[in-house]
Order: C-alpha cells, then sequence, then structure tokens
C-alpha cells in the first residue's frame, strides 16, 4: 500500500551519527532505514518514533543552511512534565538549552526548546491538546450521522 499524508520532513545535517544520537536521546527516535544515497553519494538516514507512519529524513551535507531557528522548530510530546524537566536538566548541562522549561498553560503546555548538533530547533512538551484539537476539526468536518 501506498503511503498518504504528511510523511516525513528532511533536514540537512553535517554528522548523520551525532544527529541520530541526539534525536535518539532527546525525541526518542531510532533508525528505521539508512543508506548511502546513489546520485550524491551522501549519507541518508530515516528516524522514526514509531508511533505513526512519519520519518525525520537526515541528509548528511557539507554545510547546513536555513536550520530550523526557535519559530521554525520540530516538536515532540512527552507523556509527563517530569521527563521534560530531566531532559531539560541534561540539555542545560550540555550547553543546548535555548529555552525553558516554560509552562503557558493549554493549549500550548509545558515546553523547552533544544539545539541540535547542526543547530535545528527541537521542541519538547507535555501537555498540548494537538491530538484533541485534531480530532475537533475532524468531526466538525465529518460529523457523525445520527439518522
Amino acid at each position: 500500500m501506498s503511503d498518504f499524508g504528511f510523511t516525513h520532513i528532511a533536514l540537512a545535517v553535517t554528522n548523520v551519527d551525532a544527529s541520530i544520537l541526539f534525536y535518539a536521546k532527546y525525541a526518542q527516535m531510532t533508525v528505521v532505514h539508512r543508506r548511502i544515497d546513489q546520485t550524491t553519494q551522501s549519507d541518508v538516514a530515516w528516524i522514526s518514533d514509531l508511533t505513526r507512519p512519519f520519518v525525520i529524513v537526515l541528509i548528511k551535507q557539507p554545510q547546513v543552511e536555513g536550520a530550523l531557528l526557535a519559530q521554525s522548530h520540530l516538536g515532540v510530546a512527552y507523556q509527563n512534565r517530569e521527563e521534560v524537566t530531566r531532559l531539560c536538566n541534561e540539555a542545560r548541562s550540555e550547553g543546548i538549552l535555548l529555552a525553558g522549561p516554560n509552562d503557558w498553560g493549554p493549549p500550548v503546555g509545558y515546553w523547552a526548546y533544544l539545539q541540535d548538533p547542526d543547530g535545528h530547533t527541537l521542541e519538547i512538551s507535555y501537555g498540548q491538546e494537538i491530538n484533541f484539537t485534531v480530532e475537533q476539526a475532524r468531526d466538525a468536518i465529518n460529523p457523525i450521522s445520527t439518522t
């Protein structure tokens, strides 16, 4: 069966292994595919949190131009505040905590920004209401018939 919907985002990185380690630690992602691209000879890895058919494609480049900075970030949700706080403490000690943790209440929740090895921004959070909001929108578009 072919893929359908939003499947991936591609990020240029200078060191695929360093990026894999960062996203494994801070976004609970694992490598699901890795290869050397035959056309460009670039190291390419697909990483996923295995919760849905979506991957981040890490593509080795000699230089990263246009890193995802602050408001243009990737976001990952955690199951509790304590995990976000723990990861923030680790990120702070590694010098990669950019902002937070902040508690902005619903629907934004408890969040922080971290910097990956190439300067891309990752948001870690707890208590965001994205699933609930999407379900409400889907229900509004496709109401259940009561006849």
